[in-house]
């Protein structure tokens, strides 16, 4: 539904028009989905509480539209989710013009090289393009229709997804700063809980732009100024979760991907100012040395992150159009919305990476695993080693730096493959030499397998060069008795369920020394191997998010030469589940049987019903 008084554009102009303007907000997007029938309206009264992040986890899982709530209970407010829950709305909502883009920019120093005149003058559609990315300031804006000071926060349809977490949060938050001493602004979007009508938690995990900011602010003794956005055109929600160099500005992407200046008006409540066309703004700051207990919350590894303190933000004014629309997501076990997204990014970004770092020629993370968890990249070996260089670049680079694991290769393969890419390595690895394991590191704040919060390990796997084994692919040996189950998830990569982690924690090394599995190079200890290889999504997210290198990489043997740990194979991942590693997501009980008995009633023309608890693995 769009609301009166907001005109939707007609779908077959969303390809290069509306959806890629500057001047549009969240409106023409909904209206060409509803153009596609890709939108439904569900008109019967929900509870923001578990109720809807159900109904939106069992649509995404079934490939579903996206929803508009009208009757949320509590709020004036209706809600839209699942924008973004299908690779073809996430094609609409961008188009292909940012991709057309990125390519025709990141070619343009090879093609300018030596410069000239006519080489210049052959790129001026993109030079074109360039002289139009910035901001603008105007006076008037839709979401300066309305304004509450002081704000009430508890009447918007802020979501709690899952039974266990800590209250209500804003889960599409654009959460805007400037550096107190540059200037420089930084968008980005860090989960926003609601503690009461002024007061919400702050998400700054490590490495983020506006945990920068605020550590500024801090030690100068000063509030932090921040504006959270709600809503506004697609291209500024990408912009704000892009894995840009932290002096690159997340809204000049934005202004590049809209084709025009993006819009941002003063605003009548604080210091910073506002995007002109989202759905409401929350105006306040966050003052130095005050924390707060925050979350659990529900994540998108697909557990509960767990209750820490954070810095508090102090909203003194809520900004919103006459009608706004709440737009929110739910996360949890992949695939859900920002996997389509995450994946999307990646392709639009790709073409910069040899620009950023010449040597790597191909580079792809795994939504499954959370991005963080694993990662792969093809690189250039021209000499010995090289393949190494490349991965410390990869590993020294903004967000990239926060990579649990990394594989490296240095044949041309489509990395999306991993059960390719994993046999590509394992035919070529030499555990002695190409395995390597770095301790006592930071690791992403949603990663609960190092012995602390943000602290952990990396490691890397280098696969390069010719084959140096031929890989089993059918298990025949007779495992120990321990041993339930031994599933081959691709050729020398076998699963393994056996006593669980509280039974036997050395069960690893006593496997990977058996007759049975001489011949396999890796082997994976999992809880119930065959779920872990019933799909390679499943694969991936049952291993990488549950194993950290240091703690959980055992082998046949090992000994320490010149430094370097030399494993003998096989090499056994541990990837059981651990004491006190959060919960796994479920929807709970009471929430399940609601959903189920008013499917009807939210879809009185139908709607396929998906699995929520198992989602795509």
């Amino acid at each position: 539904m769009v609301p009166r008084g907001e005109r939707a554009e007609p779908a077959a102009q969303a390809g290069r028009g509306p959806l890629s303007s500057a001047s549009g907000g969240l409106r023409p997007f909904l209206g060409a989905l509803r153009a596609r029938r890709d939108l439904v309206e569900v008109a019967a009264p929900v509870d923001a509480r578990l109720e809807i992040a159900e109904i939106h986890r069992r649509v995404i899982a079934a490939g579903g539209p996206a929803l508009l709530f009208t009757r949320v209970e509590g709020s004036p407010y209706p809600v839209v989710t699942n924008l973004f829950g299908t690779a073809e709305r996430v094609a609409l909502a961008f188009g292909p013009r940012p991709g057309e883009l990125v390519r025709a920019i990141a070619a343009m120093p090879e093609r300018l090289m030596p410069p000239s005149w006519s080489k210049l003058w052959g790129e001026r559609s993109v030079l074109g393009a360039l002289s139009h990315v910035g901001l603008r300031r105007v006076r008037g804006a839709p979401v300066l229709a309305a304004a509450e000071s002081p704000p009430d926060l508890r009447r918007l349809p802020a979501l709690t997804t899952w039974a266990g977490d800590g209250g209500p949060f804003l889960t599409l938050p654009l959460v805007y700063t400037e550096h107190p001493e540059t200037g420089g602004h930084n968008l980005g979007m860090y989960r926003i809980q609601i503690y009461d009508a002024t007061r919400t938690g702050m998400h700054w995990q490590i490495g983020k732009g506006g945990g920068h900011h605020y550590a500024v602010a801090e030690a100068r003794d000063e509030a932090l100024p921040v504006n959270i956005a709600l809503g506004g055109p697609p291209a500024l929600i990408l912009a704000a979760i892009a894995p840009l160099p932290e002096n690159v500005p997340e809204l000049l992407l934005a202004s590049l991907m809209l084709g025009g200046k993006f819009p941002m008006a003063a605003n009548p409540a604080g210091p910073l100012p506002v995007p002109a066309n989202a759905e409401f703004v929350l105006v306040g700051e966050v003052p130095p040395r005050e924390r707060a207990p925050e979350g659990p919350f529900g994540d998108h590894y697909g557990y509960y992150s767990l209750k820490h303190d954070y810095p508090v933000f102090r909203c003194r004014a809520l900004l919103r159009r006459h009608d706004p629309i709440f737009p929110a997501t739910v996360v949890g076990k992949p695939r859900q919305e920002d996997f389509h997204i995450g994946d999307f990014l990646q392709e639009l970004l790709s073409p910069v990476f040899p620009l950023v770092m010449p040597s790597v020629t191909g580079l792809w993370s795994y939504g499954e695993t959370g991005y963080h968890s694993l990662a792969a990249a093809v690189v250039k070996q021209r000499y010995k080693r090289e393949a190494m260089a490349s991965a410390f670049r990869i590993l020294g680079e903004g967000q990239l730096s926060l990579t649990k694991f990394l594989l490296v290769l240095d044949r041309p393969m489509d990395l999306r493959d991993f059960r390719a890419v994993l046999e590509h390595l394992l035919a070529r690895a030499d555990f002695r030499s190409d395995l390597y394991v770095f301790s006592n590191l930071s690791m992403t704040t949603l990663d609960y397998t190092g012995p602390k919060v943000n602290e952990g390990s990396k490691g890397v796997l280098l696969g390069v060069g010719e084959p140096i084994r031929e890989l089993p692919r059918e298990f025949r040996g007779e495992p120990p008795g321990d041993i339930r189950e031994a599933r081959v998830f691709c050729g020398g990569c076998l699963a393994l369920s056996g006593p669980s982690f509280a039974e036997d924690p050395g069960a690893p090394v006593r496997i990977a020394r058996h007759e049975a599995f001489r011949d396999w190079p890796l082997l994976v200890l999992v809880d119930d191997a065959e779920a872990a290889v019933r799909s390679v999504p499943r694969f991936l997210w049952t291993v990488f998010t549950r194993f950290e290198p240091a703690a959980d990489i055992h082998a046949a043997g090992f000994e320490v030469a010149r430094h370097h740990v030399v494993y003998r194979t096989p090499v056994v991942i541990d990837a059981r589940l651990k004491p006190g590693f959060p919960e796994e997501l479920f929807c709970d009980p009471d929430t399940a049987r609601k959903v189920d008995a008013r499917w009807k009633e939210y879809f009185p023309g139908g709607m396929e019903m998906g699995d929520s608890d198992r989602a795509s693995l």
